[in-house]
């Protein structure tokens, strides 16, 4: 039997802003909280291509420091790191007390396009899915927090995004050799995200699955979702106050610069 959805309402720009805003105010706070409280928390967005990973994490960072809320989206290995164990590249990238790292896809490309793509053997792919959980087990026990979100897109939207990304110059640049096999291996991707949440959706470490047709719902349905996994409080600021400005050895600093070299000002 097919399982039908009530489709919502499309969510006005002014409103998804004003939603957006007061979820990024949050996000601010959990940043203040990490920082006090030295939490090292692990970030993982996955997803088919086209599924609006990239969008998420950019809604998600946008209004908090890169110092705290760094992001990761590792290009193919090099030869060098081929050779390395498999986690070993993306444990440099771990956190320290005080930082939230987020992983633009992460380990489990082994279970992913590295499976179907035949990027890895059989192998190498059946024991990731193994010693997965038990990995994951030992960074949460080392203090971890670990949120995994899968975004979820349907065939026709991925299509549609897809051909977006063709048309629009300012998109060209998100095609990636990648996007085409995913559009027509589908079936063989939506196989293997089954067997991965079967291995890999633990109690301990669960995978969290975000629809995202509707990008703006997904993006504050998943960052509402954040905020609720990682308990925080509001810390206490100090009153700001602008000083004033100092006259001691004031000069013209206009004049000063006036014949240096300004860009052309067209627009």
């Amino acid at each position: 039997m097919k399982y039908f959805r009530p489709v919502k309402e499309k969510f006005k720009r002014k409103e998804y802003e004003k939603e957006l805003y007061k979820l990024q105010v949050e996000l601010c706070k959990l940043q203040e909280w990490v920082k006090h409280k030295g939490l090292k928390v692990i970030i993982i967005f996955e997803g088919r291509d086209g599924a609006g990973k990239g969008g998420t994490i950019k809604a998600l960072t946008e209004r908090v420091s890169p110092r705290v809320f760094r992001t990761v989206a590792l290009p193919a290995p090099s030869e060098r790191e081929k050779s390395q164990v498999y986690m070993q590249r993306y444990m440099n990238q771990f956190p320290a007390a005080g930082e939230v790292v987020i992983f633009d896809r992460s380990w489990y490309n082994r279970a992913g396009v590295e499976h179907v793509m035949d990027f890895c053997t059989k192998e190498q792919y059946e024991r990731f899915l193994e010693l997965c959980p038990e990995a994951e087990d030992y960074l949460i026990g080392g203090g971890i927090i670990l949120l995994k979100y899968w975004l979820e897109v349907s065939s026709d939207e991925q299509a549609r995004r897809f051909e977006a990304r063709i048309t629009d110059e300012r998109k060209q640049w998100k095609l990636s050799p990648m996007d085409l096999p995913s559009l027509s291996k589908w079936y063989q991707y939506s196989k293997a995200r089954d067997a991965m949440l079967e291995a890999t959706d633990t109690d301990k470490s669960p995978w969290y699955i975000v629809r995202s047709d509707d990008k703006k719902r997904a993006r504050l349905n998943c960052i509402s979702h954040i905020l609720q996994q990682i308990p925080y409080k509001e810390l206490p600021k100090e009153k700001i106050k602008l000083p004033e400005r100092s006259t001691k050895d004031e000069y013209n600093d206009i004049v000063s610069i006036a014949d240096r070299r300004f860009i052309p000002e067209i627009y």
